[in-house]
């Protein structure tokens, strides 16, 4: 009616009052989560109260000029002749638990080396050990530990590294009742939700601190794991933390202490 090309019209844009303190606020998160895109921001919004959907969020995340992290590719699995996957998947809580090790430095240059363990099923980080050197004696220490606060789990995954096919490692799980699933050499795809932990672990810590001391980095990586299972939003849990899951999956057990605490010994469970 008026002779003008729609493409031309816009609508005139409405503030909200609420606009500038949102927009503050995503800026803030984005500056302490640097690793985090605008879905897990968006859950974090939503849980300290605000009304906000995730469009609302990504135009104020554009808008700042603020950075989506880089996705990561995806991986295969190894598939059967029939169609079912090879890796035994997690039906309930302790059903499956999967654990690797991870390495780093100090600014001195010597290694810091990490045993990392994870529940499958509700993806809770239930330990990471810190130290220099982690033999198979350690790993039956935090394993035994676990066990007496926690439950003996079904199954355990892992590599094929010397301190997970021991000989010693093996009777002893064999002994508790625990089955024990290795992946195939060079197939670290197999096992997906310890490696999917350690990647989260290295780009939003590893990666950007400087571990001065060994105390440092046990302290730091404890007070990640805590925030990763009680407060860092879970894509695949509905952006929600893993620790609520892990409440909600099973009875309550026994509270989980400091990773650095260890049994004096390991033959209780023998």
């Amino acid at each position: 009616m008026l002779g003008q090309n729609r493409a031309v019209q816009r609508h005139t844009p409405i503030t909200r009052d609420d606009e500038d303190a949102l927009t503050r606020r995503i800026v803030e998160l984005a500056a302490v989560y640097g690793r985090y895109g605008t879905p897990r921001i968006t859950a974090l919004l939503k849980r300290e109260g605000w009304t906000v959907n995730h469009k609302r969020v990504e135009r104020i995340w554009r808008q700042e000029g603020l950075k989506v992290p880089r996705r990561q590719p995806k991986r295969g699995r190894l598939w059967l002749n029939d169609g079912s996957c090879v890796r035994l998947r997690p039906e309930h809580r302790d059903h499956v638990w999967a654990y690797d090790f991870v390495q780093t430095r100090t600014t001195d240059g010597r290694p810091l080396r990490m045993l990392v363990v994870v529940d499958e099923y509700t993806r809770e980080c239930l330990a990471i050990d810190v130290a220099r050197t982690l033999r198979s004696d350690d790993v039956l220490e935090r394993l035994a530990w676990l066990m007496a606060t926690r439950g003996v789990p079904g199954h355990l995954r892992s590599d094929n590294g010397p301190e997970f096919t021991a000989t010693a490692v093996r009777n002893w799980l064999g002994r508790v009742g625990v089955k024990t699933l290795f992946i195939e050499p060079g197939s670290p795809w197999e096992n997906g939700y310890v490696e999917s932990l350690n990647g989260k672990l290295r780009d939003e810590l590893l990666d950007r601190e400087v571990f001065e001391t060994l105390l440092e980095a046990r302290v730091l990586i404890e007070r990640w794991r805590e925030h990763y299972n009680t407060v860092r939003p879970h894509s695949s849990l509905g952006y929600r933390p893993p620790a609520p899951e892990t409440i909600a999956a099973g009875p309550p057990s026994a509270p989980l202490r400091a990773a650095q605490q260890r049994p004096a010994t390991v033959e209780s469970l023998t």
